[in-house]
């Protein structure tokens, strides 16, 4: 199955790492790319994410300039290539329902494989314009700069004991990041717990669970590699973090669909269109949320507009299989396949197109931001969800099914910056 090797690591050197890592590139306002290009001249942000400007031409643009700012790191001594290659155990120390957690996996280079192969395998839907911007990013400076976020299943326990037992000193590296969590990095350089932990993945698929464009641009410039016969091979190979899907810090957040725009919006005509296939039932808006969680062993959401907050259970299933006789049960019985399918589509006539363009909808993880926005006449109504489970992820990735976008938030999110990989010789 999965071929997974050590890498030598892109690293900063004698850097406070607070100070120039980043969130992933795609959650990251305007507002907060200036402010990290502020923070620190060496901020990884130059590289990751760097200014558009309108004077922007095909020889100085933004992908040019990361390739100019990543070849001044590199001879000012800011990045060092680590001398042999290593895997990386990292962690995030994080507060999720006021508890403390953990969330510890491997960074290793994976070997690029086609969906087809089953070896990596998608859940969800992706843009091509991103891909597009990625792709033009590795040309220009032959690295990954962030980790793509996988899941892997041992039921046996084995492999994340092993990484327990490789993590038991003191971290290598450790920092409180940007968004005030603490992160640790371990290195692991030993050829010989290398060489274990690669046989360990043999028998393992992988489930991308954040980075599925970044893994379709891994794999477009490999084949683009390939046509200009480049010499080497880490090109073949992206750089993952992998954690095992029974960890105890594994988080996934819903994310809420706003609907707005709407030329013509009656929530009571909705709740009687939808009526032959739902319950739906009357709850307070400030126990909305937690109504929802309590009912996440059924497909439900929560329909809020002004004026009104209901609990929407689906109780005729096989109406999402006269809907999509073309989807398997593991995609229709998904919450965010019933909502696009039964109530945006079917009711509100807000098809895939629209979806996908974001004409009517905004996605959000806040949930009192869509209140807000319902409340104050900025959007016509809100549709709360529960999180997607880990288990359904692989269910819909083993049968070659790939969710609706934006179906799940998994937080924390990777720091970028802490490890990085290159893909030709720097």
């Amino acid at each position: 199955m999965a071929k997974v090797i050590p890498f030598r690591g892109l690293r900063y050197a004698g850097k406070d790492l607070s100070k120039v890592t980043t969130p992933p590139y795609d959650i990251i306002s305007e507002e907060q790319q200036k402010a990290f290009y502020e923070t620190d001249r060496d901020n990884v942000i130059r590289l990751e994410y760097g200014y558009q400007r309108p004077e922007d031409t095909a020889a100085d643009n933004r992908y040019t300039r990361a390739a100019a700012e990543l070849r001044r790191m590199l001879d000012e001594g800011v990045l060092v290539v680590d001398s042999s290659p290593c895997f990386y155990i990292y962690e995030e120390i994080f507060t999720h329902g006021g508890k403390d957690m953990s969330l510890k996996g491997l960074i290793g280079a994976v070997e690029l494989s086609e969906f087809s192969e089953k070896k990596v395998l998608p859940h969800e839907e992706t843009l091509s314009k991103a891909k597009t911007d990625r792709f033009e990013l590795m040309k220009a400076t032959g690295c990954n700069f962030s980790q793509i976020y996988s899941l892997y299943n041992d039921e046996s326990g084995a492999l994340p004991k092993f990484i327990g037992e490789l993590s038991q000193r003191s971290p290598d590296v450790s920092f409180t990041a940007f968004d005030g969590l603490r992160q640790n990095l371990w290195i692991v350089s030993d050829k010989a717990a290398a060489d274990r932990i690669t046989a360990m993945f043999e028998e393992r698929q992988l489930f991308i669970a954040d980075g599925h464009h970044r893994y379709e641009t891994a794999l477009n410039y490999k084949r683009y590699m390939e046509e200009t016969g480049a010499a080497g091979d880490m090109w073949k190979y992206c750089m993952m973090f992998l954690v095992d899907m029974s960890d105890p810090g594994l988080v996934v957040y819903p994310t809420h669909r706003i609907v707005r725009d709407l030329a013509s919006f009656d929530p009571h005509k909705l709740l009687e269109t939808v009526k032959d296939d739902f319950d739906a039932v009357p709850v307070k808006r400030d126990e909305a949320e937690a109504v929802l969680k309590a009912n996440s062993d059924k497909n439900a959401c929560v329909f809020y507009f002004n004026g009104g907050c209901f609990l929407l259970t689906l109780r005729n299933a096989a109406a999402m299989e006269r809907a999509l006789p073309n989807k398997g049960r593991e995609y229709r019985s998904l919450d965010v396949s019933v909502l696009h399918t039964l109530i945006l589509e079917k009711a509100l006539g807000i098809d895939r197109e629209n979806m996908v363009r974001q004409i009517n909808l905004t996605y959000t993880r806040d949930a009192a931001k869509g209140f807000a926005a319902v409340d104050g006449g900025q959007a016509n109504c809100m549709f709360l969800l529960n999180g997607t489970k880990v288990s359904q992820i692989k269910d819909v990735s083993l049968v070659n099914e790939k969710m609706p976008q934006k179906s799940t938030y998994f937080y924390p999110k990777l720091v970028t910056g802490i490890v990085m990989n290159p893909l030709v010789q720097l």
